[in-house]
């Protein structure tokens, strides 16, 4: 009974610490005042307010004002008002004025301002609790970078105080606000210590922790007496929540080892109230000395999962076998004690956690139910993690400040005008608050000062956060999108790989018409040797040219759509002269022709082209730029699954030899080469090769290994005999014995398709919610999709002209605005704690 109403004290504490984090209905909720001057004449002097100037009719506010309310109760649960300050019309003073008026909020302590706050940095209630906390307790709550200051932090507190350090990958987070609402609490009893850098986590662990995931570890300062001994460290294994960090301080406030002089069935530890075992190390007065030390050592090993206790056989009675000499209570109710005889800490141990994964799986067993209804919620929070790769990318380098002197900032006031600045002008369209946004943002920098002094080129920005109207007008319906517009008038939008040299080479050719007139049979020989145009001539890239006689004016205008929809992806050119036919026969054909000179070769190449269609025409550019025997890369993979071949693929630890280079060279310039692609991948490069040949194999084979495999019919795989060299004559034999069926596959891959572990984001299905309209124009009509181009391709496409679009363009369905703080809450991109 004693047992039974110490585990309901304990609950009863639980609870009621919890109780501050849950909205009570019939709460304080948000306060109004009418005026600037109302509200400053009755701040009383020690309370904290939130304070939010807004004029009396704000529609853009209103997301943030939803935000801000729903924290209201929150927040009062810390003795913390949140205000809404009505500014009047002709009030144009600090906080009233046009450049704080919805677009800060400020955190007061009496009549002092203690921080300001962009209200896209308080997104969600996640975001204001856990800000205005971590301003009012700044000197509490200390903030470090390096695994110096965090050690320093630590030496002052030895023998005298514990420190909680906890590591989030962004500020504004539900983590986040759980760290500092444990440190509202428990900031009197712990020192507090918060980090967002990776570093500085994998600084303090032996192992390689999951920087994008939050972390809290519990440094036990106070043991350690003498200076020269380090704090150790134990961390929370579960997701930080304050539920669990709370259990956390709880278990680590605990003994490390109880010493118990009763019968084991009467105790009670916190470990048992929280769900936890209870080991009891079975002693003798003869051995206390080691048993203590053994009981403690295992205590280290077992804190947070088990607790420790040291019970004398001398002093308690117990009808067991003499020779055990550990015992195990469970925290279920009715389940004896196991005494059990082990030979070593390490059984002990095991022990424990074989335990929890036995009652895991039985839990398992039973809310399988449970599981099933939470299946959408499981869904959510793996999209919450989805781009955390990219967020931890952001959150890493945001120190760093970008060099964006070169990126011209569009309003609303300047767009149009700056569009007629330059024959090209550029835009990047982002958002603010979007990870993948300032991911590309930081290409973009890149590619500025790439560009600097490029004549005719400007580089420019709009953030859709601060102009949401113009974004909508120019038909922007998600973040990042890239837009190349031709003296002011029709635009091509982007659509391939974000990073600097494909932005850089994109925008380059986007200066030159495609396909490019030439004049001259000496025009045309400059061009294929890279020298013509001028623009191009430093800028490697593999030329094609269209030779076309006046009979051949269907193929001509079919290469002339295929240039239209390739636009600034491949330079083409296009010559019909009446001397085409002596050009053409040159090399070897005839019109319609298309030449091909790749980058860096000394020869053309010359091929009839006898496709009619636009469709037909952009494929065949595309597989003729296609490398004969290309390195698989990551980016280029799709390009060369697209074309549905099996792969003869090499693997190699790094360079392949010459001697291979040649004889698969050969191998892929042979009659045979349309039927495969022949290539190779570097491990050292492009390391996702272990885990495809972990796929293939049950272990890593010997390198190189050659393969074929063919993903879309059957998959197998079949290995080339490493006992051969590899020769073109070897390959080609072998390739023979696979026709014939005489070779076994050495693995045959799964039919079922290799997608993403999980679905991508759908920006315009999660701008769906109930949003406030905010269409630029009154009446507008939503804009329908441009229809995909003839080739299929939508990488570009030509759109129309600014007046064109200023008459047909509205809203594209919800306000960019309303939708903004909803996208936030899931790409969380919180700043650093100095920033807000």
């Amino acid at each position: 009974m004693s047992a039974q109403k110490e585990r309901w004290d304990s609950s009863l504490v639980f609870l009621l610490f919890c109780a501050s984090s849950i909205p009570r209905s019939g709460s304080v909720g948000l306060q109004q005042e009418p005026s600037p001057q109302h509200y400053f004449s009755g701040l009383e002097a020690g309370k904290a307010s939130l304070a939010f100037f807004t004029p009396s009719v704000s529609p853009g506010a209103q997301p943030f004002l939803e935000q801000i309310e729903s924290s209201a109760e929150a927040l009062q649960d810390y003795g913390i008002s949140v205000v809404k300050v009505n500014c009047p019309k002709e009030d144009v003073s600090r906080y009233c004025g046009k450049e704080n008026a919805l677009r800060k909020a400020f955190l007061f302590r009496g009549n002092r301002l203690i921080r300001e706050f962009p209200t896209d940095a308080l997104f969600d209630v996640n975001s204001v609790v856990a800000n205005v906390l971590f301003a009012l307790l700044f000197n509490e709550v200390k903030y470090v970078e390096t695994l110096a200051d965090l050690e320093n932090v630590e030496n002052v507190l030895k023998g005298k105080s514990n420190v909680v350090f906890a590591y989030v990958p962004a500020t504004g987070t539900a983590e986040h606000r759980a760290v500092m609402e444990a440190a509202f609490v428990y900031g009197t009893i712990h020192q507090f210590v918060l980090t967002t850098e990776a570093a500085l986590l994998k600084a303090t662990s032996h192992d390689d922790p999951d920087v994008s995931s939050a972390w809290l570890l519990f440094c036990h300062c106070q043991r350690a007496t003498d200076p020269a001994q380090p704090c150790r460290r134990t961390a929370l294994g579960q997701p930080l929540t304050l539920l669990n960090i709370h259990r956390h301080l709880k278990l680590m406030g605990a003994p490390l080892v109880t010493e118990v002089a009763e019968d084991p069935e009467k105790v009670s530890t916190v470990h048992l109230q929280l769900g936890l075992p209870l080991v009891f190390i079975l002693s003798q007065k003869e051995t206390y000395e080691a048993d203590r030390r053994t009981a403690e050592f295992v205590a280290w090993q077992l804190l947070g999962k088990a607790g420790v206790a040291l019970l004398s056989r001398d002093l308690v009675d117990l009808n067991v076998l003499h020779r055990s000499n550990v015992a195990l209570k469970t925290p279920a109710e009715g389940m004896p004690i196991q005494y059990l005889v082990l030979e070593d800490t390490d059984e002990v141990i095991t022990l424990v956690e074989d335990k929890n994964k036995v009652k895991r799986i039985q839990e398992d067993e039973q809310q399988e139910e449970e599981e099933e209804e939470d299946e959408d919620e499981k869904e959510d929070n793996n999209q919450d993690i989805q781009d955390d790769q990219v967020v931890e990318a952001v959150s890493r380098d945001k120190k760093r400040e970008l060099p964006l002197e070169q990126v011209l900032v569009l309003t609303e006031e300047n767009f149009h005008s700056s569009l007629s600045e330059a024959a090209r002008t550029v835009v990047l369209f982002y958002a603010s608050w979007e990870a993948v946004s300032l991911a590309v943002l930081r290409s973009y920098s890149e590619v500025a000062a790439h560009l600097k002094g490029t004549p005719g080129v400007l580089l420019c920005r709009v953030n859709c956060w601060d102009w949401p109207g113009l974004c909508s007008q120019e038909n922007v319906t998600q973040f990042p999108t890239l837009k190349v517009y031709k003296e002011g008038q029709h635009s091509v939008t982007y659509d391939g790989m974000w990073g600097t040299q494909e932005l850089s080479s994109f925008i380059l050719l986007s200066r030159v018409p495609c396909p490019l007139q030439l004049a001259t049979v000496d025009e045309a020989e400059g061009y294929l040797r890279g020298e013509f145009p001028s623009e191009l001539s430093s800028h490697h890239h593999t030329s094609l040219l269209g030779v076309f006689s006046t009979a051949t004016s269907e193929a001509r205008e079919a290469f002339e759509e295929a240039g239209n929809i390739l636009h600034g992806h491949v330079r083409m050119g296009m010559y019909f002269e009446d001397d085409a036919l002596a050009l053409s026969r040159k090399y070897s054909v005839s019109p319609p022709a298309l030449l091909l000179a790749r980058s860096g070769g000394g020869s053309v190449e010359g091929m009839a082209l006898s496709k009619r269609s636009v469709q037909d025409v952009v494929q065949m550019i595309r597989y003729e730029l296609l490398d004969i025997f290309p390195e698989i890369t990551v980016p280029n993979l799709p390009q060369y699954l697209q074309l549905r071949k099996p792969f003869l693929i090499l693997f190699s630890a790094g360079g392949i030899s010459q001697m291979e280079t040649k004889e698969m060279l050969k191998l892929a310039k042979g009659r045979a080469q349309r039927a495969f692609v022949a290539c190779w991948l570097n491990l050292k490069k492009t390391p996702v090769g272990h885990g495809i040949l972990r796929k293939y194999f049950s272990t890593t084979p010997s390198l190189p290994v050659l393969l074929w495999v063919n993903l879309h019919a059957g998959g197998q795989v079949f290995k080339f005999p490493p006992e051969q060299s590899i020769t073109e004559a070897n390959i080609l034999a072998w390739l023979e014995k696979l026709q014939a069926g005489l070779e076994i596959p050495s693995s045959t891959l799964s039919e079922e398709d290799w997608k993403p572990p999980l679905p991508a984001y759908d920006f315009l299905q999660m701008m769906e919610p109930s949003v406030p309209e905010l269409s630029p124009h009154p009446g507008a009509t939503p804009v329908p999709r441009p229809p995909k181009s003839p080739g299929g391709d939508t990488a570009t496409r030509e759109e129309p002209s600014q007046e064109g679009k200023a008459e047909e363009v509205g809203s594209p369905g919800r306000g960019l605005r309303g939708t903004a703080p909803r996208l936030a809450a899931r790409d969380k991109q919180g700043k650093r704690h100095s920033e807000l």
